[in-house]
């Protein structure tokens, strides 16, 4: 029976002692299988692996004789070679990818193989390494051609398990030495509704998490903090802040980071009137009302279930949906317009305002108790102007966003424009900084937008006519028409974030709200609440 030993020889480093090394051991009668040496300043550590037919060795012996080879430090067994634990630690993190990962030498031999893979490929745990690719029993010969072919090859494939078909995306790429000779391929395997599910996240506007939200100065990380300590509970949460803080973006976070199973449901009390914002929060039985479908309507709190609900612009909710709203707090269920049935409530509520609640109840226009009931937990959103610090990585991120929606180089601001940004006021807040970015951007011809495409609103008619003579903005190569649909687009983007409603801008612009969709519309203006 065959005897093998491990050693871990430490030698001051010099010529040849690899080459002794083998000499002992061969004169030992041990055949060495493995051998790695690694340098560390003027030391040699030497790792080796022998094997001796006999099943009689005398370790003691071996020790000694290595011993003898000049310039030896130390010598010791060991259980464990570097080489094996770097192949276990390998091992360990390619089991831990959610992806499969398949992979063969330049004569076809498979050399790795993870847990996915085989879960993928239906085979296991058989002991397929160092087998052909073709015990495998795959139709698709991509991985083989990757020997042959240069560069990465994806497509869509399936495969039939004993648990029946499996579809993934694959894909499939040369290995290359440090001479660029191909020495193997890979393979890696991405499960088709794992990709599906992440670019549905992705997609999904409303998936926001506090990541999401930009900035670094104190106020910011405050409020983040706070919010997250918040999240987890069930508590009425009450956002106040300044028009364009980001109430929205804050709330669509706390309910990610709630983790509650139901969907983000938002609704602007000031966007709809009395009785059709009691009918969305309330839903109705069919027939309750004149024009009422024929088999009613679910509420938003129904629709909400487990999720949360953002009560946006709460301050200007009627007296009576709030008797209505504190009821449904008190008893966690509601009544239907119309109805006699009472259903259980489950939604967490947030609420957001831009509005002085403590002023409003003082003048009788909300009702104290209600307000007492949702301000269990305010959250005061910092106005722009008190972390001006956050100007330059807000400016960063929405330029980032911009260029890439419209596929764009990158764009950045000279340090004039950046100046000019930090010394204004920003009534409009965070909104209105990304409006004044967008709008340089299309402004700027160039990738560097200077301070003349800096425009507040106060600025657009007094500059437009400066901006138009100068090159930044006129080329040479644009049609007139489409310099004034720019134009046009933008004012129209200044003006609805400058109202509460597409009918008031309409009303204020003195052109018809169905001329003011359609404009909305072929330029791609995207509105915020209106």
């Amino acid at each position: 029976m065959a005897r093998h030993i491990k050693l871990k020889l430490i030698f001051q480093d010099r010529l040849g002692i690899v080459a002794d090394i083998a000499a002992v051991l061969a004169q030992k009668g041990l055949n060495i299988i493995s051998m790695e040496v690694q340098k560390q300043k003027d030391l040699a550590y030497t790792f080796v692996e022998s094997m001796k037919e006999s099943d009689v060795l005398d370790v003691q012996d071996l020790l000694a004789g290595l011993r003898q080879i000049p310039n030896c430090v130390e010598i010791s067994t060991i259980h464990t070679l570097p080489q094996e634990k770097r192949e276990e630690g390998y091992k360990v993190v390619l089991d831990s990818v959610s992806d499969g990962i398949l992979s063969i030498d330049e004569n076809g031999l498979i050399t790795t193989i993870n847990c996915v893979a085989r879960k993928i490929l239906g085979c296991g745990n058989a002991g397929i390494i160092g087998h052909t690719l073709d015990s495998l029993g795959l139709a698709d010969t991509s991985l083989s051609e990757s020997l042959v072919r240069d560069g990465p090859h994806s497509e869509k494939r399936n495969t039939f398990t004993g648990k029946g078909r499996f579809q993934y995306f694959s894909t499939c790429k040369p290995i290359k030495d440090t001479s660029d000779r191909i020495v193997g391929a890979v393979e890696i395997m991405k499960d088709l509704k794992e990709i599906e599910a992440l670019a549905h996240a992705v997609s999904q506007p409303g998936q926001v998490t506090f990541s999401d939200i930009v900035g670094v100065s104190t106020p910011i990380k405050d409020v983040i903090s706070l919010a997250q300590k918040i999240s987890k509970t069930g508590a009425i949460v009450s956002l106040r802040g300044e028009s364009g803080t980001g109430k929205e973006l804050f709330a669509r976070a706390i309910h990610f980071e709630s983790q509650r199973k139901g969907p983000f449901v938002p609704i602007n009390c000031a966007a709809l009137p009395e009785s059709l914002l009691e009918s969305e929060l309330f839903g109705y039985e069919g027939g309750a009302f004149t024009g009422a479908r024929a088999k009613g309507k679910f509420g938003l709190f129904e629709i909400a279930r487990d999720g949360t609900v953002f009560l946006d612009e709460i301050a200007e909710m009627s007296l009576k949906v709030q008797a209505k709203m504190l009821r449904l707090i008190q008893e966690k269920q509601i009544r239907r317009i119309g109805g006699s049935v009472e259903i259980p409530i489950n939604a967490r509520i947030i609420t957001a305002t831009n509005r002085n609640l403590e002023q409003r109840v003082e003048t009788k226009k909300f009702r104290e108790d209600f307000y007492y009931r949702i301000n269990v937990l305010p959250i005061h959103l910092p106005p722009l102007r008190r972390h001006t610090e956050d100007i330059p990585e807000l400016v960063e991120h929405f330029l980032f966003q911009l260029t890439t929606r419209l596929g764009k180089n990158a764009r950045t601001l000279d340090r004039p424009a950046h100046e000019k940004l930090l010394s204004h006021d920003w009534p409009g807040n965070v909104r209105e900084l990304k409006n004044v970015i967008e709008r340089a951007a299309i402004l700027s011809a160039g990738d560097v937008i200077g301070k003349d495409c800096i425009l507040f609103s106060f600025e657009l008619g007094k500059n437009i006519v400066s901006l138009r003579q100068n090159k930044k903005f006129y080329n040479g190569r644009q049609p007139l028409r489409e310099l004034m649909d720019r134009y046009e687009k933008d004012l129209l983007a200044e003006a609805l974030s400058q109202s509460q409603s597409i009918r008031r801008t309409a009303s204020l612009l003195n052109i018809s709200h169905t001329t003011l969709l359609n404009k909305i519309k072929k330029y791609k203006i995207k509105l915020a609440n209106k």
